[in-house]
């Protein structure tokens, strides 16, 4: 089960940024168990900045989140007056066997909430190990694409692509990835990322 402590960070940005990217998710996001400059919104800040972006990014990862967590905090995370919204968010839910239909409620709202202010989204999708059971790992799986078609927002099939249950990227716990873990993530991340900005200038 993923921790239950709260990490929301600010990745250092240039005080000229114009744009907002914010990446609401849970541990996976958060960078638990590596440096704050590690974790993958950091690392597309960088990534952002190296590319000639003007975009500040903004981890929004709190740690034990779950999508009906994530609703509650979709608020919040429009302070920031973001353009693009990266949701990663579902893992939770399926390590404590939630109702894919509520996970699926769940993230309709929030991404509904996020177009209704005006942010396009990026929705990550999430796979579970398959112990949980092949029936119920199919029903989480197909949440997300479900998802991103009726919303019409782009899907990364799975966030965890490339470091999944491979313990050179994972940490001991075997779910969180190391550092050079979150720069895979973020690598993946970059191409569904990258359309959604606005062309640098």
């Amino acid at each position: 089960m993923l921790s239950c402590v709260a990490l929301v960070c600010l990745a250092v940005a240039p005080a000229h940024a114009e744009g907002v990217v914010v990446a609401l998710g849970d541990s996976l996001t958060a960078g638990l168990g590596v440096a704050a400059d590690e974790a993958f919104p950091a690392r597309l800040q960088a990534r952002i900045r190296a590319e000639g972006y003007d975009y500040r990014v903004v981890n929004a990862g709190v740690t034990g989140d779950t999508t009906a967590g994530g609703l509650r905090r979709v608020d919040w995370a429009l302070r920031a007056h973001p353009e693009v919204v990266i949701v990663a968010l579902g893992a939770n839910d399926g390590l404590r066997g939630q109702s894919p239909a509520a996970i699926r409620a769940n993230l309709e709202e929030i991404v509904a909430r996020l177009q209704a202010a005006g942010a396009r989204v990026l929705l990550a999708g999430m796979r579970l190990p398959p112990n949980y059971g092949a029936e119920y790992t199919k029903e989480f799986e197909a949440v997300f694409p479900a998802v991103a078609r009726r919303a019409k927002v782009p899907l990364m099939p799975f966030l965890l692509d490339g470091v999944a249950a491979d313990s050179r990227l994972n940490q001991a716990d075997g779910i969180h990835p190391t550092a050079a873990g979150q720069q895979i993530i973020a690598d993946r991340v970059w191409p569904y990322l990258r359309p959604l900005l606005s062309p640098p200038k």
